[in-house]
């Protein structure tokens, strides 16, 4: 077991060099390859590396492509699992949830949910019984008695009155009273970097753009990985004692020689989940709400970036996994949802924004709906020794680099406990400790602490450099131009699709504002990358291009046409 490049001082900043990195996998011979660049990818490079071993990874698109960055921006145990009475992933999710606000303060952030009731009704005591074994769950003391993480206040009957405070939009029903409970809520794809650049600080080397396309074999046993860079159409070989698949979705495809010799591989069912993004004005909301719908199920209404996110749908899903736009069943029945219980008449045009992820859901052979099957992570070990994880959640993203890590460190039959517990993601930094920057604004102060934490001061440093990044990407949005030329010196980002879609999440927020024809909003950006990247005249054209494919592919903004029809 050896140590990788670096070390884990908290002073440097983990600075992800693409070209850099492709030397290192060509040349060095790592402990350990992982593949898959989501978030469960990420989190195996960052404990392998914590616990000693040299590591190399490679994502075939970008980080956090897939779904890692679109899930319901949520970090919980998951009260419909309850319902289901999976205890055991609850309570396993309850503590992550508060383990990760403990972790990354500054990214996965305390949420306040309300169950509503009305018609002089109390709420429903069938739900009180679940929140209060939620509470009871989510509790975890120290050695000496006091909390350890994050500890939620316990949820709490309040009146109508507070239920419109919280839910403005809820206030033309009157509500009479409801339940107050407390989740998480994070970014996403934002948490996947940080994880990565912690994984750097470590040692790890990573590299996005690179194709896994077959395990490379020696005796019978797996030594590494194929893989070809799709930037330059070259391939090579990643040398390493253990492989590790954390492709999610993608888990039962690559490797597929692989696994084929299981007699009980994963088989992945896909399920798509849709989500709406809508102006705080048309659906004010302050705390997240549950929703009823129409099959018995419910959605989450919830304040996320400025916007109000409603999601998400649950079905089986059979379509390219590169590109998942939502369906346009998906949207209509998420706004029908909204219409009913806030009573609203809300319609496509008051979209701002929508996506859709696939989750990774092992299938059992039966023929359960998608909603039914756990969201337990499944491990599976090959005969030549490669070791696939998927299924599982955001939340547990931890506890399943864990289980992977120990079956290396078993396998070697050395002595190297997780240390991921400990590890902080990122640095939180106070607003009011940042910089002041001619032409930046309090909001985007902010927003940077927010989303950068401490590594904010190098982004405001950019801006000072060049007065032109202090611009806004979108008008009236706190994401700056400096964030974009940031994400692509230190942040691997290739594409516009990367910038807008995952390193901010503009794509998502305002994406009318970044359609393809609008040359003001992009050309600003495409100059921002280009000076960083040294585009010439025909790689701007391509990025162009590429931006206007992956607008379509992805569905941003829902056709009225489409859900009307």
């Amino acid at each position: 077991m050896s140590v990788g490049r670096g070390s884990a001082d908290r002073k440097l900043r983990a600075v992800i060099d693409r070209d850099r990195a492709l030397v290192d996998l060509a040349e060095e011979e790592f402990d350990v390859v992982v593949v898959g660049g989501g978030v469960t990818g990420a989190g195996v490079a960052l404990d392998a590396a914590s616990r000693g071993f040299s590591v190399a990874l490679v994502e075939r698109e970008d980080y956090a492509a897939g779904t890692s960055s679109r899930s319901s921006k949520l970090v919980h145990g998951g009260l419909r699992y309850l319902q289901q009475f999976d205890l055991g992933l609850v309570r396993e999710a309850l503590l992550e949830r508060s383990l990760m606000v403990k972790l990354a303060p500054h990214l996965v952030r305390p949420l306040p949910l309300v169950v509503a009731a009305f018609d002089g009704k109390r709420p429903d005591r069938l739900v009180g019984l679940g929140l209060n074994m939620y509470d009871a769950m989510a509790w975890r003391r120290g050695r000496r008695g006091e909390a350890e993480e994050w500890s939620p206040q316990r949820h709490r009957l309040i009146a109508g009155d507070e239920v419109s405070e919280l839910l403005p939009a809820l206030s033309r029903r009157h509500p009479t009273g409801g339940y107050l409970f407390y989740d998480c809520q994070t970014d996403d794809a934002r948490l996947v970097l940080t994880i990565l650049a912690e994984a750097e600080r470590y040692g790890a080397v990573c590299a996005n753009r690179l194709e896994a396309v077959a395990v490379a074999r020696e005796g019978g046993r797996a030594v590494g990985a194929e893989v070809r860079d799709r930037e330059r159409d070259a391939r090579f070989r990643v040398r390493a004692r253990h492989v590790v698949n954390a492709t999610g979705v993608w888990a039962d495809r690559l490797p597929a020689d692989e696994l084929r010799e299981l007699s009980e591989a994963p088989r992945i069912r896909p399920s798509r989940g849709s989500h709406l993004l809508i102006a705080q004005e048309r659906l004010p909301v302050r705390a997240g709400a549950i929703v009823p719908a129409k099959d018995g199920r419910s959605i989450f209404v919830l304040p996320w970036l400025g916007r109000t996110l409603v999601g998400t749908t649950d079905h089986d899903y059979q379509g390219p996994l590169e590109h998942v736009p939502p369906a346009s069943e998906d949207v209509a029945y998420l706004l029908e949802a909204v219409n009913e219980f806030f009573e609203t008449d809300l319609t496509v045009a008051d979209v701002e924004g929508a996506y859709a992820g696939v989750r990774p859901l092992v299938g059992t052979g039966d023929e359960r709906k998608s909603v039914d099957i756990s969201r337990r992570a499944e491990l599976f070990e090959t005969p030549s020794g490669v070791v696939t994880i998927t299924g599982g959640k955001l939340t547990t993203w931890r506890r399943m680099a864990q289980q992977v890590v120990d079956r290396l460190v078993e396998r070697e039959g050395r002595r190297a406990p997780c240390r991921t517990e400990e590890i902080p993601l990122g640095l939180p930094v106070d607003p009011e400790r940042l910089p002041r920057v001619p032409g930046v604004d309090e909001a985007s102060i902010r927003h940077l602490a927010a989303r950068y934490g401490h590594t904010a001061h190098e982004v405001l440093g950019l801006a000072a450099e060049r007065p032109e990044l202090t611009a806004p990407v979108v008008p009236g949005m706190p994401d700056l131009l400096a964030e974009v030329a940031f994400a692509a010196r230190h942040e691997q980002a290739r594409s516009l699709a990367d910038v807008l879609l995952r390193r901010t999440r503009l794509g998502l927020l305002a994406p009318r504002a970044l359609e393809p024809g609008r040359a003001e909003r992009l050309e600003p950006i495409v100059e921002a990358m280009a000076r960083e990247l040294g585009w010439r005249a025909t790689e701007r054209e391509a990025a162009r291009a590429e931006w206007a494919a992956n607008y379509r592919a992805e569905g941003l903004v829902p056709s009225e046409e489409r859900v009307g029809g």
